[in-house]
């Protein structure tokens, strides 16, 4: 019998493959209270300020974007998964801004997976990262990797 402790493992991610993540709907609060203790950038955290800058009014710090995608991701896979922790991420990109009362959808597309040689315990998955708007405009992506257990054998 296989010992299925986790939904996901190294297995479960087929390149060309996406996951849906679901929904988030970001506040003016959240975006200043996160900026003011992590990224206290004028176009954050100043409402005056920030309708004078390029953005025309308070932004989500590109940071916090990614927070909240991470918090999708764990919530969708990687907290019922076999994961291993990441080696790192290769890009992370901020196309729009993040403002108050957008809605964020997020997907995990597998954009490879290599089981490792050396240790045949698990493997390492790419994956494609996406946050799009409630207006079909991409917002961030990130380009990153992961490790995961292999599936246990009988």
């Amino acid at each position: 019998m296989t010992n299925k402790r986790f939904k996901w493992y190294f297995e479960d991610f087929i390149p060309g493959e996406s996951i849906q993540l679901g929904q988030r709907t970001v506040t003016e609060e959240e975006i200043i209270a996160f900026a003011q203790q992590f990224d206290p950038q004028t176009f954050h955290v100043d409402k005056v300020a920030a309708k004078e800058s390029i953005f025309g009014d308070v932004i989500a710090s590109g940071w916090h974007t990614c927070s909240m995608m991470m918090r999708m991701v764990v919530d969708g896979f990687i907290g019922d998964s076999s994961s291993m922790g990441s080696p790192g991420i290769d890009n992370i990109r901020w196309t729009a801004p993040v403002r108050p009362g957008d809605t964020l959808t997020v997907t995990a597309e597998t954009t490879g997976a290599k089981a490792s040689t050396s240790k045949p315990d698990r493997g390492v998955v790419n994956t494609v990262w996406k946050a799009v708007n409630q207006h079909g405009q991409v917002v961030c992506t990130i380009d990153g990797m992961g490790m995961f257990g292999r599936r246990p054998q009988d």
